[in-house]
């Protein structure tokens, strides 16, 4: 509301000397605190329009204050004059309440001109003085019962509104003193007498009933004494007051009482007891010094002279649209009153309302109650409503049922308050637009429309929510958020994106909606047709044939656009004499290069021996038939340089001149900076050497810790002719790699294991070695493991005989060695006697642990697939 009003009011400025304006504002005021309703805290004036349109009834007003407050309102006083005073609304305080008020003053005419200023209030200090508290802040009557003592009678409680925290003590007083009672400082009232009820009505007592707002010197009362002593003493009477009173007085000399001070009946003390007590004392003097005493009583009586009064006689009531009937908009009976005391004074009722345009919508319900209820109908969008602006003015009266029947006007403007009842919607459902991919930037290809049926109705904003990205952009299109018009931010390519999806936003002050937009780009011929190659070198005889394909070159021509069909070639500038021509010239995206006519440089017809020729290929197919092309056309260029040699000796070559690009691909290919490759196959190659090493050595051990070898001496020794005989004798071991193939099974008679044999060469190899090895362990008469301790002729020393009796030599074993060993006269054995000694001879008896060594080493020649012998 108020950013509209700021808008209203910038528009009306900007027309220059015909707007109406506020005089004395902005300003600044001061007020004291407690000030009483209607005190005037500043005046301003309104400077009407050039048009002099009056200002409209009830402004100007004030529409917000800060912080918000009630206890301010203008007041108008002549002409387009007005002030701001208190009201009733709100008690200001300094000590409790805000101090500073920003006031916004809002006027306006009828030719729609407006003004707001700000009038800054400051609320001042002052000394309040001490309020008492409890029931003696409204008046109190205290009883005592006659006869008892003096005693403690009440404890008065006050307090200083200055001293906010309560820390200043106070001090309290009888005025005017009185003979029986006492007041303590801290507040105790006490009584100082005993008191005697017959004995205080002995005095004669007289009553008055008096109608209030006498004035002052009017006489309510003659009070006249008589001395009985009559004329016998010369003396004279004098009358006075002895009660502390402010609203008579009494003439000494002839005891009439007079008013002295307005009485008023509806404030004060007056309002809560209407009855004024005095008593009256007369003395005569100068002789003899007698007196006595009269109570006089008056009785005030109300009149009807306070008319029927509002705290504010405009009010300002915002009604939303949708408001049900018989709604209750202002009860005036909250406001409104009468400060005569008493019935029927105090009573007031309202009359009917009316005004124009509120007829049938609003009533007094019941009549007279000041209760204003709505009858009729507020929407915002009702044409007959939308005449009166929706805005209403109830004038109703204020006034007394008794004589003389005072009245005030007062003035309601009820302001219908739009609310949300329609969804914002978009025309259509979905939006579809087309847009040719060949328009530049900017171009502006469709637009959306949401419409809002609330009134009144606001500004609605525009924008891309989600779609349209691009490859190079985030958003391809621009919407303006003001009228909805979609626009090109950069051109559009079909053959990359041939749709868009959009989703546009439109939001106002209260809604949201969204629609869905989609933008179809419509293909045009926009791409050149590209060829390979696009550029080539080519060299032809002088003699070639005409119809000849040159050096069998082709064009392969693409378009991302256009079909192969619809290709056309031509050459342009450097055909001299139409030598070259293409086949197919169109229709085909793939073409030859021919020679047409033959070449005359005898005759002189041709000059030119190096051509170069600039080939068109335009995507409009044939146009033999028509004038110009249906569709947009684009052209693609290819440069052919064509050298004719006059006479050549060799077949042309068809290897192009060094401007042809040469792409050689290389893989695998060692790039010098991959310096980690030949780092590590020679860290691998290490490793597998150490690992190999390793290996070996690990094997030569278990060999060695298997199958030691002793040496055994000879029991005769062999000496030959002209040796020494201390000349120990060489053995010689040979070791001979059989074949693998086995041809012939046997059992060893020691063991009783079973082997494989080769015919040929005697070659053996166990059949199960495994299982053999578990046969031995089994045989063996002692039954203990091959680490026992054996005896000398177990190991087969030197000497030693076998089971049989046979003593085993030296000679034997060296003739079962192998192929180092000899025969019986001493000469070395043939091949073919140690075969058959091998394959005849049973193996002697061996010890256990020889014969595990022998089987470790058989296995290991079983998994090589060879036998040592």
């Amino acid at each position: 509301m108020q950013e509209a009003v700021l808008l209203l009011i910038l528009l009306s400025a900007m027309s220059g000397g015909e707007a109406l304006y506020l005089i004395h504002l902005p300003a600044t005021s001061n007020v004291t605190e407690n000030s009483p309703p209607e005190t005037s805290v500043h005046t301003f004036s309104v400077h009407l329009s050039a048009s002099l349109s009056p200002v409209i009834p009830g402004f100007p007003m004030i529409i917000n204050s800060s912080p918000l407050t009630e206890v301010f309102r203008v007041k108008w006083l002549s002409g387009t004059n007005f002030e701001v005073v208190t009201t009733e609304k709100e008690q200001l305080d300094f000590e409790t309440g805000p101090n500073i008020f920003d006031l916004q003053i809002y006027v306006k005419d009828d030719a729609g001109f407006m003004d707001l200023q700000v009038l800054t209030v400051q609320v001042t200090d002052v000394n309040e003085p001490p309020q008492f508290l409890g029931n003696l802040a409204k008046g109190l009557d205290l009883y005592i019962v006659e006869g008892i003592k003096p005693r403690f009678i009440y404890q008065v409680e006050a307090f200083d509104p200055e001293d906010t925290r309560r820390n200043i003590p106070l001090r309290y007083f009888l005025i005017p003193p009185s003979n029986n009672f006492s007041m303590s400082a801290n507040g105790i009232l006490f009584s100082t007498t005993e008191f005697d009820f017959e004995e205080g009505h002995n005095s004669p007592t007289r009553e008055f009933v008096i109608p209030e707002e006498l004035g002052p010197g009017t006489i309510v009362a003659n009070i006249t004494a008589e001395d009985p002593d009559g004329q016998s003493f010369t003396s004279f009477l004098l009358y006075s007051i002895t009660t502390l009173n402010s609203y008579f007085m009494i003439n000494q000399l002839t005891g009439t009482i007079q008013v002295a001070h307005r009485i008023d009946r509806d404030a004060g003390e007056l309002r809560q007891n209407p009855v004024i007590s005095l008593e009256v004392l007369v003395k005569d003097r100068p002789i003899g010094g007698q007196e006595n005493r009269m109570q006089i009583t008056f009785l005030v009586k109300d009149i009807n002279d306070n008319p029927a009064t509002c705290t504010k006689f405009t009010f300002s009531i915002m009604v939303p649209e949708n408001t049900a009937k018989r709604t209750l908009l202002l009860d005036l009976n909250s406001v409104c009153f009468d400060d005569d005391s008493e019935a029927p004074n105090s009573q007031f009722n309202f009359t009917t309302p009316s005004a124009v345009g509120s007829h049938g919508r609003f009533l007094q319900d019941p009549a007279g109650s000041g209760k204003i209820v709505l009858i009729g109908d507020l929407d915002y969008e009702n044409p007959s409503n939308l005449a009166a602006s929706n805005k209403y003015m109830v004038r109703i009266q204020v006034q007394d049922v008794a004589h003389p029947y005072y009245k005030n006007n007062i003035y309601i403007y009820v302001l219908t308050n739009p609310e949300n009842e329609f969804p914002l919607i978009f025309d259509q459902p979905s939006y579809v637009f087309n847009v040719s991919e060949i328009r530049p930037a900017g171009t502006q290809f469709g637009r959306v429309q949401a419409t809002d049926q609330d009134l009144p109705q606001s500004s609605i904003v525009y924008s891309i929510s989600a779609g349209g990205a691009g490859l190079q952009y985030t958003n391809m299109f621009w919407i303006n958020p003001q009228t909805g018009e979609l626009k090109l931010v950069t051109k559009v390519d079909y053959e990359t994106t041939p749709t868009y999806t959009l989703r546009i936003q439109a939001t106002n002050n209260e809604d949201t909606n969204s629609v869905t937009v989609t933008v179809n780009i419509l293909e045009k011929n926009d791409e050149k047709p590209v060829c390979i190659p696009n550029s080539y070198f080519l060299a032809i005889p002088v003699d070639l044939k005409v119809g000849t394909n040159i050096q069998n070159f082709k064009l392969v021509c693409t378009d991302r656009d256009s079909s192969p069909r619809s290709f056309r070639y031509s050459i342009g500038s450097g055909n001299v004499n139409s030598h070259f021509t293409f086949s197919p010239n169109a229709g085909s995206n793939v073409t030859q290069l021919l020679l047409a006519t033959r070449f005359d440089y005898t005759g002189g017809l041709d000059k030119i021996w190096d051509y170069r020729l600039l080939v068109y290929i335009t995507d409009d197919n044939l146009l033999s038939g028509r004038k110009k092309a249906d569709t947009l056309v684009e052209t693609g260029t290819v440069t052919l340089s064509i050298s004719v040699i006059s006479h050549p000796t060799t077949i042309v070559t068809t290897t192009s001149r060094p401007r042809i690009t040469h792409q050689i691909l290389r893989k695998n290919a060692y790039s010098p900076s991959a310096w980690y490759v030949p780092f590590v196959i020679t860290f691998g190659s290490i490793l597998l050497l150490i690992f190999l090493v390793t290996l070996m050595v690990q094997l030569a051990n278990a060999i060695h810790r298997h199958c030691p070898c002793k040496t055994r001496k000879h029991k005769t020794p062999l000496v030959k002719k002209g040796e020494m005989k201390n000349t120990k004798r060489e053995v010689v071991v040979e070791t001979i790699q059989m074949s693998t193939v086995f041809d012939g099974e046997a059992i060893d008679p020691v063991t009783g294991a079973k082997y494989e044999f080769n015919s040929k060469t005697g070659a053996r190899k166990w059949k199960d070695p495994f299982m053999q090895m578990s046969k031995w362990k089994e045989s063996s008469p002692e039954g203990t493991t091959p680490n026992r301790a054996v005896s000398a002729e177990e190991i087969g020393l030197p000497g030693s005989t076998d089971k049989e009796g046979n003593e085993l030599s030296g000679t034997a074993q060296a003739e079962s060695a192998g192929p180092g060993s000899r025969n019986q006269d001493g000469k070395p054995g043939t091949q073919k006697k140690r075969d058959a000694v091998l394959t005849s001879r049973p193996y002697p008896s061996h010890t256990q642990e020889s014969k595990q060594c022998l089987l470790l080493g058989l296995m290991e020649e079983h998994k090589r697939g060879t036998l040592i012998v």
